[in-house]
């Protein structure tokens, strides 16, 4: 197995692109350096115009489900890039998952991601999907996108889901975190100036402070429990503590998982790196935990 700093080596192997193209193929290059897992089954699939792809391991519950949006600051990432974490996770926890290739920045800026995302609830709970046995989890934008689509559920009046999963959110846009400055000098990834190229595509002029673009701000009462995981060395450290806190204070159930040294959304290389994969099955885990309590209720 690999460590942190040969991973951050292998991002260090190429120089960052500029084009919105190329920030694309080099996030589906680097994020899926590993393969899956061979024993999952991937089965594309459309919900509407949006591309979408299950996965079943053998021996897994097909009546339980994690929608998953994946990361990429609404302008990147892809079903592709995310397919061994989401993979790895359902095959974990023994159920079924279903991604989403929701629409991107800055081709498609808000609210076309939300739009989806609700999209594709709409079509689980056609399918027959109860509230209960549909998990949401995303990392980094996707984080964002299902906190979210919890909170727009809520305001509507919709049945919620059993639990939300986030792995290193971002839900603030108007950057305010002190770990954006703190943790710049060790973070691979992510730094302010990038963040802030993402949040002007993805926004097109709305107001960064919205809580429907920064749920971070948002009314968080009345959601389901919530699982935040994320690295020590992410500059968007300070965005999973303060939602962590927020969503305490709403009373939501909250578990604040900090990983000693980790980037962000480190468990997309669980295939090469051990904390990636004990990080994948603490997840599992606790998917297992809540499916369970929400079956009792």
């Amino acid at each position: 197995m690999a460590d942190i700093d040969d991973l951050k080596r292998l991002f260090a192997a190429k120089p960052r692109p500029t084009s919105w193209a190329e920030r694309r193929q080099r996030m589906d290059e680097i994020c899926s350096v590993d393969p899956p897992p061979a024993d999952v089954e991937f089965i594309p699939t459309m919900i509407d115009r949006i591309p979408a792809e299950w996965s079943l391991a053998p021996g897994s519950d097909e009546s339980r489900v994690l929608l998953y949006f994946h990361g990429g600051g609404y302008c990147s990432g892809s079903i592709a890039s995310h397919r061994g974490m989401v993979g790895l996770v359902g095959k974990l926890a023994g159920i079924r998952t279903l991604a989403i290739a929701y629409r991107l920045a800055p081709e498609h800026p808000y609210p076309a991601a939300l739009e989806d995302a609700l999209s594709a609830w709409r079509f689980l709970r056609a399918q027959g999907y109860p509230p209960q046995a549909i998990v949401i989890g995303g990392d980094s934008a996707g984080g964002n996108l299902t906190l979210a689509t919890m909170v727009r559920l809520r305001e509507t009046g919709d049945a919620l889901p059993a639990a939300g999963w986030l792995v290193s959110p971002w839900v603030d846009l108007c950057m305010t975190g002190s770990t954006l400055d703190s943790r710049a000098a060790i973070d691979p990834l992510i730094s302010r100036e990038y963040l802030a190229s993402l949040a002007d595509a993805f926004l097109a002029g709305h107001d960064p402070a919205d809580p429907r673009v920064s749920p971070l701000h948002a009314d968080l009462a009345g959601l389901p429990p919530v699982l935040i995981q994320v690295g020590s060395s992410e500059t968007l450290l300070d965005d999973a503590v303060r939602l962590a806190g927020a969503l305490g204070a709403a009373e939501v159930r909250t578990t604040l998982d900090v990983w000693p040294r980790m980037i962000h959304a480190w468990m997309l290389w669980s295939a090469r790196l051990a904390e990636g994969r004990a990080a994948s099955e603490r997840a599992a885990d606790w998917l297992r935990t809540v499916f369970s309590a929400a079956a009792r209720k």
